[in-house]
């Protein structure tokens, strides 16, 4: 395969223009959205059933991007997600339609990219950088049996099943995806404790969201993400936190 993927692994004019911020040249790509997700007083239910207030209060955004693969139709895949958060966790919604779910590799650590899989990506400080085996940033891997996989400093493929919780459901031709998230620094160390950061309203993030979409084949077809990425390695996001948008915590939606 890639070695944990070497190998295989537009937004509406007007939402880019005003929700985009200027980036850093050094450490992200310019063109980044920005994503304003409010604090839940009640957090969601992490079912599936998406029946929680919280979700109310949150914009949807799109996952439209095509990173790899062919052109594909709205029937093949289309989606959508929402954020909000407490002071213990992210939690975001994955609305999304998928005509194939495949989940043909059972070993959790095995080609997990290669199944369909809801990505999300998370850098605690907005630092940017290279994140392939460290933890500068996290790209969390959720299967469709709910499992999260990433790289670990080690360079191999680890389970943070920990950090997380997920379940997802299908309802009228679409399916929704909840997960929450336990946020964790640059300082995070496989092999020792750590305490996730309590979060705060006025902090920002780096964050990105990303589907893979296999519908049969050994490998998957598509990779499709809410962040554009320029030039030929579209898929960078997995070692290149600069690709990343920003996430600001705010109490109240603008």
């Amino acid at each position: 395969m890639n070695g944990y993927r070497f190998l295989v692994c537009s937004l509406a004019a007007g939402w880019l223009t005003s929700n985009t911020q200027a980036a850093d040249p050094g450490t992200h790509d310019a063109d980044r959205s920005l994503y304003r997700a409010p604090y839940a007083s009640i957090p969601p239910e992490v079912d599936g059933l998406v029946h929680d207030a919280a979700w109310a209060k949150a914009v949807w955004r799109p996952v439209q991007h095509r990173w790899l693969g062919p052109e594909y139709s709205a029937d093949d895949f289309e989606g959508r997600y929402k954020v909000v958060w407490t002071h213990e966790r992210l939690y975001v919604l994955f609305d999304f339609v998928d005509d194939i779910l495949i989940d043909r590799y059972r070993d959790p650590l095995v080609q997990y990219w290669d199944d369909d899989t809801l990505e999300v990506f998370i850098d605690e400080d907005h630092s940017g950088g290279d994140h392939q085996f460290n933890h500068n940033a996290f790209a969390y891997h959720f299967a469709l049996d709910n499992q999260a996989i990433d790289i670990g400093s080690d360079g191999q493929a680890r389970n943070y099943n920990s950090h997380v919780q997920s379940r997802w459901q299908q309802r009228a031709g679409r399916i929704s995806w909840e997960v929450s998230i336990e946020v964790y620094s640059d300082s995070y160390r496989d092999q020792g404790d750590n305490t996730p950061v309590r979060l705060e309203a006025g902090k920002v993030m780096g964050f990105m969201l990303a589907y893979c979409d296999n519908d049969g084949s050994e490998f998957r077809e598509n990779f499709i993400g809410s962040e554009y990425a320029a030039g030929p390695n579209k898929d960078r996001g997995w070692i290149d936190a600069g690709l990343f948008g920003s996430l600001e915590l705010v109490v109240e939606p603008e």
